[in-house]
């Protein structure tokens, strides 16, 4: 399976179904208060990003990468950064292009691979913001190298993603309120389901995910030049895991 062109074709569907909260764009209400420096964004579903992590944001060149949805990019944009966003989904970046168009922002757009930056040039940015996204891409470690080539020195990265614990489960069963271990990590969608499963996935045209290790995760950062200073986890509220454990995390790493 070509991984990039399925999940590329499941979330632009994704947006046509108008219903994923990562797909609505921004109200002209929150632009106009990140203008007057009022701002709060998502890394994960629900505790924002301390305001503490960002650098000064007026002047600074900013990549919003695999976040397309029209709701991250403008904003940072309305603060004041120079944004690029970078997405796999070209209905995720019209999201983005509508906000920027309705409110007057210079913000850009580019379509790719999260895995491939080569469209931008080593030392291009001072922050990287990588919402909850690289659930759906197979080599983490590769994200890493990029965003580390394409920031400048004292470059900041910030990335949220799924606790891998929450792959353990068989989350057909915990859609039913039923945790049951019944994989292993690193999971994958494409190996670690059963068949049926997975041709009901695909059938439904469901982005493929993978659950990486915290070795790939957090180490990874580090083995690609990072420093990681600060750490905070969040729960996904309609899931029963959240009754015990977070199920994301989110990281603030410097570039050396």
């Amino acid at each position: 399976m070509d991984i990039r062109s399925y999940n590329r074709d499941a979330w632009n569907r994704e947006v046509e179904g108008g219903k994923n909260p990562w797909s609505q764009p921004v109200s002209p209400e929150i632009i106009a208060k990140a203008r007057q420096g009022e701002f709060s964004i998502l890394l994960t579903e629900n505790i924002p990003v301390p305001r503490k992590w960002f650098p000064p944001l007026r002047g600074a060149d900013v990549l919003c990468l695999a976040s397309g949805g029209g709701q991250q990019g403008p904003v940072l944009a309305a603060a004041g950064a120079d944004v690029t966003v970078f997405d796999n989904s070209p209905a995720q970046l019209k999201q983005d292009q509508l906000v920027a168009e309705r409110e007057a922002l210079p913000l850009r757009t580019v379509e790719g691979d999260a895995a491939d930056l080569s469209a931008f040039a080593d030392g291009s940015f001072d922050l990287v913001f990588n919402p909850v996204s690289i659930v759906f891409m197979p080599d983490v470690r590769a994200v890493w190298k990029e965003c580390q080539r394409v920031l400048r020195p004292g470059g900041i990265l910030m990335t949220g993603f799924m606790n891998p614990v929450h792959y353990i489960f068989d989350l057909y069963k915990a859609d039913e309120g039923i945790l049951e271990v019944a994989h292993s990590i690193p999971y994958s969608d494409l190996t670690s389901l059963p068949q049926e499963d997975l041709d009901e996935l695909i059938e439904k045209g469901q982005p493929v995910e993978f659950g990486h290790s915290l070795t790939d995760l957090l180490g990874g950062q580090c083995d690609a030049g990072f420093v990681i200073t600060d750490l905070y986890e969040d729960y996904m509220l309609e899931s029963p895991l959240h009754n015990y454990h977070p199920n994301y995390m989110a990281t603030r790493a410097l570039m050396g």
